[in-house]
């Protein structure tokens, strides 16, 4: 892997030489090049909003205590410029003879690009225009050892950006915005069922039996216990049990981990939110997600409309609502309630052009044909609804057609973002769904949903009518900060060697 300053391993080790030695000549002056604190610090931003009206050569009364990292460099001799960034923005910092000593001012300008310091003195324009600060005084918080990317040329290898992120929330501006953008996000969505009566609520990420989901698990071991546990797929089963215990409503924010391929909307471990509301459908669900992801957008984009790539998103508007199999139906001219069997769905979708694996049972076939004929056309928002039995193992029965269920996803971007049911509370019909499961496990599928005797007995308990949702984090990241790959917004995502 390159690194983003040297042309050679024998250019960045000079470099590092170099810094090395000016790291050595500062401790034998005395100086501690670590220090543990620079108190009474205040972000770049709110110093340049207070002193934004300052005029051409006007100074601000009192001085203030900024720090940062060293990003720009200019001047030299009597008078030293340097830019220095924090997360919340930018300022010049201007040095010269007339303020500093002889010593120091050459202590300041010695210092390298990425160093971390913090500088004392009043606010100033200067006569160009440009908010500075008036250096009295700096203290050297970090000595950095190595180069920080080239801020001309930024840091533009995708591979290198998401094995060193830290280098690209360094050198790229677009990046730290990006995962602000995210936390502002979450924010508002926890913000959102916090003040609806939610509770939020930690469910084990090391389960004896994973379930939720179809997918397949990481498996590991515990040395005391002497017994396998699995990274969770989904934390539905234990937030049920929460709402069989009596806590009514229920939300849990956290990591998932499914053993699948990685693509643009894909990896294997991912943030997921999950929740669970007593005395509620999957209609009060569809809903709740309207208004709760709008909410999102709102707080973290400043508009409920984003763009995507060429497109504008609009989740403020009401979102489009069509039944599963009659819109699959008109986007692929398959009908899935007539291609009951197997080997007929699968000439169908061939004859249509479409892909059907030899050895795809039914289920996976409406949902490989999902994936190619309709889910890239659903780029504003919109809920499929009603789906069937064999694609739902834990969604309550349609009163009107057994075989459907009360069971919506939603889309937006061309991609799946939520899943969400009228949960199934009848422990013999859930038993009965679990038993269907173990044939298809026994068949080969390996992503089939395992038998938990556990949650049964939990729900012969009783478990009152429950809408449930599970909406992806890192696909709404992708939506509001218009990013085609998931690996753009997750802050380390995994990653061949």
């Amino acid at each position: 892997m390159r690194t983003p300053n040297a042309a050679d391993a024998g250019g960045i080790d000079r470099l590092i030489a170099e810094r090395r030695s000016k790291l050595a000549a500062i401790r034998a002056r005395g100086v501690d090049p670590f220090p543990t604190a620079y108190p009474g610090r205040e972000e770049i931003g709110a110093v340049r909003e207070a002193n934004e009206p300052l005029a051409a050569d006007e100074s601000s009364e009192e001085a203030v205590r900024v720090a940062g990292r060293i990003t720009g460099r200019r001047g030299q001799g009597k008078v030293v410029f340097m830019d220095l960034a924090d997360r919340s923005g930018k300022i010049q910092l201007w040095a010269s003879i007339d303020r500093l000593d002889e010593e120091r001012l050459a202590a300041l300008s010695d210092l390298d690009l990425g160093d971390i310091i913090g500088a004392e003195g009043p606010v100033t324009r200067t006569r160009r225009g440009e908010l500075s600060v008036a250096v009295d005084d700096f203290t050297l918080l970090s000595k950095t050892l190595r180069p920080p990317p080239d801020k001309h040329h930024g840091l533009k290898d995708p591979e290198l950006r998401y094995a060193r992120r830290y280098l690209d929330l360094m050198a790229n501006d677009d990046a730290r915005t990006l995962f602000i953008t995210r936390a502002k996000a979450i924010s508002a969505v926890r913000r959102y069922l916090d003040d609806r009566g939610f509770v939020e609520v930690e469910t084990p990420v090391l389960q004896p039996l994973y379930g939720g989901a179809a997918a397949r698990p990481f498996v590991t071991h515990h040395n005391t216990l002497d017994r396998n546990f699995y990274l969770r797929i989904a934390t539905e089963l234990y937030l049920k049990r929460c709402i069989i215990g009596g806590l009514e409503r229920v939300y849990e924010l956290g990591k998932d981990f499914r053993n699948e391929g990685v693509s643009f909307k894909h990896n294997p471990e991912f943030t997921m939110l999950e929740t669970y509301e007593a005395y509620a459908d999957y209609r009060d669900v569809m809903d709740m997600l309207e208004e709760m992801v709008r909410a999102a957008a709102a707080e973290a984009t400043g508009s409920a409309s984003v763009p995507w790539g060429e497109e504008e998103i609009d989740f403020g508007a009401r979102w489009k609502r069509l039944p599963f199999a009659e819109a699959l139906t008109e986007e692929s001219g398959i009908d899935i309630r007539e291609r009951t069997d197997e080997d007929d769905l699968r000439q169908a979708m061939r004859d249509a052009g479409y892909e059907a694996g030899d050895t795809t049972i039914w289920p996976k076939l409406v949902d490989s044909l999902l994936t190619q004929a309709l889910e890239p056309r659903l780029i504003q928002p919109t809920i499929l609804y009603d789906y069937p039995l064999s694609l739902s193992p834990f969604a309550k029965r349609t009163p009107d057609d057994p075989e459907m269920t009360e069971r919506f996803e939603a889309f937006a971007g061309g991609m799946e973002i939520a899943n969400a049911f009228t949960e199934l509370n009848d422990p013999d019909d859930q038993r009965a769904r679990f038993e269907m499961a173990a044939q298809e496990l026994a068949a080969g599928d390996d992503e089939a949903q395992p038998h938990d005797e556990d949650f049964l007995i939990a729900l012969e308990h009783g478990m009152p009518p429950t809408g449930g949702l599970g909406l992806g984090i890192d696909r709404l990241a992708m939506l509001l900060t218009n990013r085609a790959s998931i690996r753009e917004v997750v802050l380390f995502p995994a990653r061949r060697d």
